[in-house]
């Protein structure tokens, strides 16, 4: 697709400070991702050419003010096209204030990141968010300034210099489907600007709104019903998807497109290595859906990420859509927008059926499910995790659990209760969120520890460590980034006094988000703890992964469906060889044949099978069984084929040992 001279004239004063080699760098971006940036912006703007070229300027400016080092950093990204599919990958995730105080103490805690094996830092949100009560910081005040209690852009920019230099990537949310209500967007609006009222969904009476109703479902049916809030100041409804004083932004113009290009760039120039695209799906509007997964969404994902690449490569978007299942594969672009979206995704599918396999002992559902994905497209990967610091929607499809004789509704009921602790016999520990009557829909907080028995009642503490260590293994292990949420790995149960502090008692939420203090972190010093077992345990598995090509994100996955019910068999398939995950999510202990293991792992008579992460060779007995222990978890490779000495390698052998 050609450039039209009018793109081209546009840019060439906001790049004349340049030197021609950067000049000649923009121009050869510019040709690269044109295409994909006109195209993007065609599908969901009347006047694509005006818009496009808009976007072309703000790419201009932000590649211009972009810093020197993180123009070579562009370049190191761009020679390393897998960065982010690399095993060495390993996430943390965390609230700046509640593991390091602010942003300059986060940057005194690198060292304890390195050593649990960290590479990829995410930091829940930091922009300055609404006073008050602020959904956990995704209702933005203001994109272009740090919370003042955090710290400064300056401070940002320092730490994401510092983790540069520890190889680590700063990872931040970037809120898109809306903003706070005293924002200056939505200040202006309220104010009777007509330019800044369409940034939003305005209604003057309830029809559309009541239309909309009929199929959006509600979010936080608890404390925010509804999706529409009457806004008393502009005598008329506002589409709030989240909460009254979360304003939804509409896409549908194309000011607020160049507005978050901007802002993509504003951040990249910071340091910035990943964007968390907080809250995608949500973005466009369809009368008559639920207004969530239109093919609109992947456009515009497309036209900033085109953006993105223009001015800033080594920035990488991470989308959290938790979506069903089928819906999750296009949020990493298929079809037209193959490659051309999000690097990550969330597999949120594979968080839910890591705890409904180790609730039910069984695996069927979960081997359904998981293996009809479709693979990742090409250079894209997902971002796995055993719990996050939202609640978990226990997102099981209907069909697939049909295909394995269930009842959905019954499944999801099921696992509601056992994680409650209400089921005859569970060992967890956690919080119903957000129950729903109308749906059935009861949603569950909690720790992992919590989870999986570490709770206030703690009935197997050793099977509750083999279930943490199983479930991060499985992540781990899968493809993609694993990403570790804060306090996981020190075993922290839930904060008894989560509904303490100021604006936190109506969201249980922050039962699992606890504070990790450095008397915390010490305790993983200390033999014996429960701190010490989990970090332990998870630096172990960085450490193993790390070393094993297999891991990388561009080895196909495949789910074997013909295993015994309790165990889950993973095939990872690289050129350096295969790897086979294999999890018993059974407290008994479960068998597995050699001869499936020899067909699966080939190689030569005399190379053996070995479980990657004990570094112990696999045996099986008499009757060719390999017998999995409770909870176990093993990544099982080849061993190389021992090679013979050449003569002279054996004469000198026989010399040392004859002295």
């Amino acid at each position: 697709m050609v450039i039209p001279v009018t793109v081209r004239d546009a840019v060439a004063p906001l790049l004349a400070e340049l030197s021609p080699d950067r000049r000649r760098t923009f121009g050869l971006r510019l040709e690269r991702w044109w295409s994909d940036l006109r195209t993007a912006v065609a599908a969901v703007h009347a006047e694509p050419d005006a818009v496009a070229q808009r976007l072309v300027e703000i790419a201009a400016a932000g590649f211009a003010a972009r810093p020197e080092e993180l123009h070579e950093l562009d370049e190191r990204r761009l020679l390393q096209p897998d960065w982010l599919l690399r095993p060495d990958r390993f996430g943390y995730a965390c609230y700046t204030e509640r593991f390091g105080d602010d942003l300059a103490g986060v940057a005194k805690r690198l060292d304890y990141l390195r050593e649990l094996g960290v590479t990829y830092l995410h930091l829940m949100p930091l922009l300055k968010p609404r006073e008050g009560d602020n959904d956990g910081g995704y209702a933005v005040a203001d994109y272009r300034s740090v919370r003042p209690d955090l710290g400064t852009f300056d401070d940002l920019a320092g730490l994401a210099r510092r983790l540069r230099e520890h190889d680590m990537s700063l990872v931040v949310d970037l809120v898109l489907n809306h903003v706070a209500r005293e924002h200056a967007w939505a200040e202006a609006a309220r104010a009777g600007d007509a330019r800044y009222r369409d940034y939003f969904h305005v209604f003057a009476d309830r029809t559309l709104p009541d239309a909309y109703d009929a199929t959006v479902p509600e979010v936080f049916p608890d404390f925010a019903p509804g999706n529409f809030t009457f806004e008393e100041s502009l005598d008329a409804w506002v589409w709030t998807t989240f909460n009254s004083w979360q304003w939804d932004l509409n896409w549908a113009n194309p000011a607020v497109l160049a507005e978050f290009a901007e802002i993509v760039l504003m951040l990249a120039n910071q340091g910035v290595e990943v964007l968390r695209l907080d809250a995608i799906a949500f973005l466009w509007k369809r009368l008559g859906t639920q207004c969530q997964n239109q093919p609109e969404v992947h456009a515009l994902t497309q036209a900033l990420r085109a953006v993105a690449r223009i001015a800033a490569p080594a920035l990488a978007f991470k989308a959290e859509a938790i979506v069903g299942p089928r819906d999750l594969v296009a949020y990493l672009g298929t079809a037209e927008h193959a490659g051309r979206v999000s690097d990550l995704a969330y597999h949120n599918s594979l968080m839910v059926q890591v705890w409904s396999m180790l609730a039910a002992r069984d695996t069927r559902l979960a081997r359904q499910a998981l293996a009809s994905l479709p693979a990742t497209p090409q250079g894209t990967t997902w971002i796995t995790y055993v719990r996050c610091h939202d609640d978990i929607g226990w997102a099981i499809d209907d069909h697939d659990a049909a295909a394995v004789g269930l009842s959905g509704p019954a499944h999801r009921a099921f696992l509601s209760d056992w994680y409650a602790g209400e089921f005859p016999g569970t060992w967890a520990d956690g919080l119903v969120f957000q129950h729903n009557p109308a749906t059935g829909d009861r949603r569950i907080s909690g720790t992992s520890a919590s989870l999986a028995g570490l709770g206030r009642r703690r009935p197997d503490a050793d099977g509750a460590f083999a279930r943490m260590f199983l479930a991060h293994a499985i992540v781990a292990a899968w493809g993609g980034i694993p990403v570790v949420w804060s306090g996981d790995e020190l075993a922290l149960p839930n904060d008894p006094d989560w509904a303490e502090e100021p604006g936190h008692a109506d969201d249980n939420r922050w039962a699992h988000r606890p504070r990790v203090t450095d008397a915390d972190r010490e305790r993983r010093l200390r033999a014996g703890t429960d701190a010490q077992r989990a970090f332990d345990g998870l630096a172990h598995l960085a450490r193993t992964r790390a070393a094993l090509p297999q891991l990388h994100g561009a080895a196909t996955t495949e789910v074997l469906l013909d295993t015994d019910p309790g165990v889950l068999a993973v095939v990872r398939r690289h050129a350096a060889g295969s790897l086979v995950g294999l999890y018993n999510v059974t407290p008994e202990p479960r068998p597995v044949t050699r001869h499936r293991l020899e067909h699966l792992l080939p190689g030569g008579t005399r190379a053996g099978l070995r479980d990657a992460l004990s570094d112990h060779p696999v045996t099986s007995g008499p009757d060719g069984l390999v017998w999995l222990p409770p909870y176990a978890a093993w990544w099982v490779v080849r061993d190389p084929e021992p090679t013979a000495p050449s003569d002279s390698a054996a004469a000198a052998v026989g010399t040392v040992i004859g002295g």
